[in-house]
């Protein structure tokens, strides 16, 4: 008997022989059963909708705010279509924080990666069984406590009177740490009131993001790769050089875009930890609030979002979604 003469799946079986079920989660059943794309179009319309209008209509009013400017006289936002308000971002108080907040996210980017690399290859390569179960946990037991609770507790750290400077003292190297803090623009009264403060607990808050992605790509480096290039006689810097990082490169690329991004919008870091100088962050933060203009704070906000654009073109032409 020839096979085809039977149906093959349920859809080739005519709908008069199939029984139809009661009820209406039985109908909708049936319905959604015959007509699979009305199904998928019910189950994308609400988070499309959210995505939509909540997020990217957010983004498209901020962007509109950005374009208006504030009267002088009165202080109340003037609706006309102007570019005076980015001209202000060029002020030299204004262009200060936008490169002060972008010097401060790429260091912290590259001390993280300089920091996880190494973390994250250890993992990759050695660590079996408990021990890479033990990796795990020790990367993401800090992502656990209270973001807060981690800036405050850095905030005791790097306090003049905090335990950083008892060590110190008591090692006799108060000198060492007086002629860190006694270093211009980076230095302060102490550790807690410094750019080096903010930038240790930045790299602090951050680097489990960098730490998981590397780990990662490093993951999916074949190891005979590594032993391949050492019997063609290359030296460990050469194979670190010329296999390692290249095929690793996607998964750090993949963790600087958190670390950078977070660095760039956080506000709070700063406004407990540093120096009275604004970032991003506490500019938008304060414009919006305290001063009360608006399209100032919305050209701050819009700053990020182009720069974030072109680190994420630049980011995907390394590879670096395929290691997200």
């Amino acid at each position: 008997m020839n096979a085809a003469a039977f149906p093959t799946s349920a859809q080739q079986v005519p709908a008069s022989i199939l029984p139809s079920r009661g009820g209406v989660f039985g109908r909708l059943s049936d319905l959604f059963w015959r007509r699979p794309k009305l199904l998928l179009f019910l189950m994308l319309t609400p988070p499309l909708l959210w995505l939509g209008v909540i997020y990217i209509g957010s983004l498209i009013a901020l962007l509109l705010q950005s374009f208006f400017s504030i009267d002088d006289f009165s202080g109340m936002v003037n609706y006309q279509f102007t570019l005076s308000t980015y001209a202000q971002l060029l002020n030299s108080a204004n262009f200060d924080i936008i490169v002060r907040t972008v010097a401060m996210a790429a260091l912290v980017t590259l001390a993280s990666g300089f920091v996880a690399f190494p973390i994250a290859y250890y993992a990759a390569r050695y660590a079996q069984g408990k021990w890479k179960a033990l990796f795990y946990l020790g990367v993401m037991l800090p992502l656990w406590s209270s973001y807060l609770v981690k800036v405050y507790a850095w905030k005791l750290i790097l306090a003049k009177e905090g335990i950083l400077t008892w060590i110190f003292d008591k090692l006799h190297l108060s000198w060492l740490l007086d002629g860190v803090l006694a270093l211009p623009v980076i230095g302060g009264n102490s550790l807690s009131v410094s750019y080096i403060g903010t930038f240790l607990v930045f790299v602090y808050i951050w680097l489990p993001y960098m730490i998981l992605p590397t780990q990662a790509a490093l993951e999916r480096v074949p190891a005979n790769l590594l032993e391949a290039s050492s019997d063609l006689g290359a030296t460990p810097n050469q194979t670190f050089r010329t296999v390692l990082l290249p095929l690793a490169l996607p998964g750090v690329v993949a963790g600087s875009i958190f670390t950078f991004s977070l660095t760039l919008g956080d506000y709070i870091i700063p406004q407990i930890i540093g120096s009275s100088r604004l970032f991003i962050g506490q500019a938008v933060y304060t414009q919006q609030g305290t001063a009360g203009n608006v399209p100032l704070a919305a050209a701050f906000s819009v700053v990020p979002i182009v720069i974030m654009a072109i680190y994420l073109w630049i980011a995907k032409k390394q590879g670096a979604f395929d290691a997200l």
